[in-house]
Order: C-alpha cells, then structure tokens, then sequence
C-alpha cells in the first residue's frame, strides 16, 4: 500500500471515529448503546457463572445433616456401639474396598449376597438388629458422612455434681444458731446481773462496817432476788406474761410444722438430673410418671423406661458413664454384648413428696379432670438438678387452692350438666359475686372430700 492509499485510510478512519464520538452525529446513540448491550451481556454473563459456581459450593453435601438423617438412629460418630457398631474408623476397616464400601451403604443385601466375607461377619455379629434399610445416597454424600465421623470430637462433659463444702445453711441450722445465740446472752445477762448484785451487797456491808452500824439487807442471791420481786410484782407478772406468750407461739408453730417438709431434698440411689430430662430434652412428666393420667399415684417409673433412652444413651452430659451404668446393674443390662443377663437389684428411691395416711389425693382428677400443671404442686421442675418438696403440702394450702382455683367449667358436659341443675338463685350463690365457680363451691372444702 503506497503513502496516498495510507494516508486516505487514516483519514477515512479519524473521520468515523469523530462521527461516532460526535453526540451531534445521528449514529452516536445507536454505536453507544450497541457497546453498553455488548458490556451488560459479559456482565451478565460473568454474574451467572458466578451464580452457578456459588450453587455448586453450597449445593455441597454437609456430613453431619447427612449422618443424622440417615445413620444416627443406628450408629455413633464414635466407636461406641448403638443399635450398629460405631462408625469411627470405618473406612480403615474397609481400606482398599471402598467401591464395596459404597455398595454396602446403598445396597447391604446385594453385598450379603455377593458372599463376600466381611460382610457376612460384620452381619453376624450385629444380626440381632437385622440388615441394614438401604440408604437413598450418592458417593460424594457418603464421603461426606465418613469425613464428618472422622472429624467428629465427643462433646466434654460438664462437671458432674459438687455439693458445696460445709453444705449449704438451712432455715434448721439458722433457726439452731438463733437459738443458740440467744440462749449465750441470755446467760451472759444473768452472769452480770448476778455479778452486780454481789457487788452491791458488799459495798452495802462495807458501808454499813464503816458507820459502825449492822447490816440488815439480804445475805444470798435469794433473799436478793425474794425481795427484787416483792417490790416488782407488776413487772415480775408482766414478764411471766410474756414468757408464757413467747413459749406458747414457739410451741404452737414448732408443732404445726410436724409433718411439714418443704424444701426437703433427699439423695438418691442413682443422681438423675430433671433439669437434663425435662428441661433441657424436654420429655413430658407423664411419660416417666404415666400412672399420674390414670392413677391417684404419679408413682416412681420402673427401670424399663429408663431402658427405653438408654439402651442408646450411655453416656451422661454431666456425670459420664457413672450414673447410668447404676441402671444397667439395676435391671442386669449387658452394654458390651447389649443383652439382659437376668441379674436384676432394686432401685431404692427416696420418696419426695409425701401426704398423711388419712388424706385421699388422687393425681388423676387433679392432672386430667382440672387440668393442673405439674408446676404448680411440685414448682419448677424442669430447673431442678434434685428434685426437691416445693410446697408445704398443709391442709391450709390445699383449701387455699380449692378457694382460688377456677373450676374449667367449658366444653365439659360434666359441669354443663351440673350448671343446668341450679337455679338461679343457686347460681349466684355458686358465683359469689366474681362470675367464676371455684373448686370449693363445688364442695372442694368439705372434708369428706379428702378424709373419708
């Protein structure tokens, strides 16, 4: 190409480019819009490949949701044994198989089948749980688990119940100090006052040597104190008077709290912890105390259903092994070969919560027919490491409750039918003036209600 030829070609090409960048030049918008449709194609190009990858990174399989939803109603993360054997160490044990592996997790029966003779071993040893379901996962899910059960780390036990040293003050141990404090000025007092009184009778002698005179007053404390009371009679009776008041209240209330025992606290036999079963796993009261639907007794729950968690659960959050092993002695469980060996010991509970022979409390009409909570008789159990008497379980607290508590009187055809009956003159006598029917209207107070 000569000189001229270029030369044109640069001119022709300056002049294009001026017209495209003139916003004066009609084709300027049109060439703008045609670069910035090609910048928000790579653009949007760009974001969806970013979009995918980001899926494709979260779209990747999480070991633990996989392992609970699929393998912890069988298997541990550890080597401990459930229902199956632990899972720790699992691909060491398949070392140089793991196509097999796989086929294992996603068809047992076809490896059975296969003959293949770890397999048949590890189902006989474990045969009594019957053959593994096949598991709906892929290769890359079931690495996922394996990876999640190696890196698995038991959670640390919390540290297992300390009673505090010296053990924690009572309302006894105050009301003993507070007797005893009183009972050392109380001595103290009579100390002085008889140190006083000797001293005043030697001086009166000493007075009396001295003016040549004889003495006339009294030789012994009880002359001393004869004649103390004979010139304060008023105030000898008044503090007779007080004395005999102060005996009386410390008897009466001393004998009205025979029988009483709130705030009582047993140890037992096996330390089991409410806070940990019906706080934090939140299992229902009744499914340990069912007789409480049906019975007047909550009763104690038989081992069995301690059995029914813990022939998976053996191990505690706070006291380890230690407590529920007790169990396993109890009802002669076997944790190694996970069967019963027929060598059974009793379970000494201490019973908490205890009424007088001669009061009739069913539980059944209180937990189903009036629908009390729990709660509201025995406290906050569920926050209780030790179950303890909440209330004071007097008869002055149960006609208290009878007067307050309102009677559930809706959708119940027993009291509809009740309510029928009155009359209305009736049913203002039951309404007492607060439109509401308390369980002592209904005869919650009579006493042969509760002793019969």
């Amino acid at each position: 190409m000569n000189k001229v030829s270029r030369k044109a070609l640069s001119i022709k090409f300056a002049d294009t480019k001026s017209r495209i960048r003139n916003p004066l030049n009609p084709n300027y918008m049109v060439s703008l819009s045609r670069v910035i449709s090609g910048s928000k194609l790579r653009l949007l190009l760009v974001f969806t490949a970013l979009l995918f990858s980001s899926a494709s990174l979260l779209a990747q399989p999480n070991g633990e949701i996989l392992f609970k939803g699929n393998c912890a109603s069988c298997h541990r993360p550890t080597e401990e044994p459930l229902t199956g054997p632990g899972l720790k160490g699992a691909r060491e044990r398949w070392a140089g198989r793991e196509e097999l592996l796989y086929q294992w997790i996603k068809n047992p029966q076809k490896v059975l089948n296969s003959g293949d003779a770890y397999a048949n071993e590890l189902y006989k040893n474990w045969k009594s749980s019957g053959v593994m379901p096949a598991q709906a996962v892929n290769n890359e899910e079931i690495d996922a688990i394996l990876d999640y059960v190696e890196a698995y780390q038991p959670p640390v036990a919390a540290a297992g119940p300390v009673e505090a040293e010296g053990g924690e003050a009572t309302s006894a141990d105050t009301d003993t100090t507070w007797y005893v404090l009183t009972a050392l000025l109380a001595l103290i007092l009579v100390i002085a006052i008889f140190s006083l009184a000797g001293a005043r009778r030697a001086m009166a002698m000493a007075v009396a040597r001295e003016a040549g005179k004889e003495y006339d007053g009294p030789n012994t404390y009880a002359d001393a104190f004869r004649l103390w009371v004979r010139k304060n009679q008023l105030l000898v009776i008044f503090l007779i008077v007080v004395a005999l008041v102060a005996v009386l209240r410390e008897g009466w209330y001393g004998l009205s709290g025979v029988g009483v025992y709130e705030g009582y606290k047993p140890e037992q036999p096996i330390w089991f912890s409410h806070k940990v079963h019906a706080g934090q796993n939140q299992i229902n009261c009744v499914y340990c105390h069912n007789s409480a639907e049906k019975s007047k007794h909550a009763g104690i729950p038989t081992a069995n259903i301690c059995m029914n968690c813990h022939t998976a659960v053996a191990k505690g959050k706070i006291t380890g092994e230690k407590e529920i092993n007790k169990i396993y002695a109890a009802v002669g469980w076997d944790k190694e070969t996970r069967s019963y060996t027929g060598e059974t010991q009793p379970i000494k509970w201490v019973k908490v919560h205890n009424l007088p022979d001669h009061v009739y409390f069913n539980h059944s009409q209180h937990v189903v027919v009036g629908e009390i909570e729990c709660q509201e008789c025995h406290g906050e159990v569920e926050k209780m490491d030790v179950a303890q008497q909440h209330a004071p379980l007097t008869m002055g607290w149960c006609i208290n409750c009878h007067r307050e508590t309102e009677v559930k009187m809706a959708d119940n055809g027993y009291y509809d039918e009740i309510h029928n009956r009155l009359t209305p003159e009736e049913l203002k006598k039951y309404l007492n003036g607060d439109e509401q029917i308390t369980a002592s209207e209904l005869g919650g107070i009579e006493c042969a209600k509760c002793h019969y």
